[in-house]
């Protein structure tokens, strides 16, 4: 048995919704909170957008995704530590393992997501580590 990754499941998802000669240089397994619910957001990160898609609980799309291309929504998105800033044992931790994006969509949407850093098997591993680490660079690149 072969073990299944979160990038391997979701990568051939966000690669249908590629545009012509763009490539995805990272994926990232966040989550989308609502007052009394929540999913899981694959987030493609390509040199041009985010792709947010939503995933139901069999991993599957969960209708079609939100895009980031607005290079001035690119350019003011935060990606901050899940503490908020809080001054305390818990949100340091939170801190120092989770993230929080915040961005608005092409259709207007103001999105916040949580995710890991990765690095750790636990924390989404190798692959969530680079896939952080590709939508960090995106949005550092979109600022200057």
């Amino acid at each position: 048995m072969t073990d299944k990754t979160f990038a391997s499941l979701v990568t051939p998802l966000l690669t249908v919704h590629l545009e012509p000669g763009e490539t995805l240089r990272g994926v990232v397994a966040s989550t989308y909170q609502k007052t009394f619910s929540g999913w899981m957001v694959a987030i493609g990160v390509t040199e041009r957008r985010l792709i947010l898609l939503g995933l139901d609980r069999k991993w599957q799309p969960k209708g079609p995704p939100q895009i980031v291309s607005d290079p001035e929504a690119l350019a003011t998105a935060e990606l901050d530590g899940a503490g908020d800033g809080w001054w305390t044992t818990a949100a340091a931790i939170a801190d120092w393992h989770s993230l929080i994006l915040r961005v608005r969509t092409d259709d207007g949407e103001k999105t916040k997501l949580t995710m890991t850093r990765g690095g750790m098997k636990l924390m989404g591993g190798a692959e969530q580590e680079q896939g952080v680490a590709a939508l960090a660079a995106r949005l550092a690149e979109a600022r200057s």
